[in-house]
């Protein structure tokens, strides 16, 4: 009973990375889409490309939770949301 609950645990682990991995890419070409014809302040266009290239680290080093939580913040500032 112990191994079955500890697989089906490390399976749901695994469905759930993958979701957040593809998720991430997704929400870069958006960002990146959106830059060109957006209507920013200074401050905030620099706050955007900021919070992109912080998301695109994240994802890279595996914490795709805080990455997507990060291009979620860029793409509220772009309107995105």
């Amino acid at each position: 009973m112990m191994k079955k609950l500890t697989a089906a645990a490390f399976a749901a682990a695994l469905l759930s990375t993958p979701a957040f991995a593809f998720h991430c890419p997704a929400d870069m070409a958006a960002i990146d889409a959106a830059l060109p014809t957006a209507n920013l302040s200074a401050a905030d266009l620099a706050k955007v490309q900021e919070l992109r290239a912080l998301g695109e680290e994240q994802h890279n080093a595996g914490d795709h939770n805080a990455s997507v939580a990060t291009l979620a913040e860029a793409k509220a500032l772009l309107g995105l949301n």
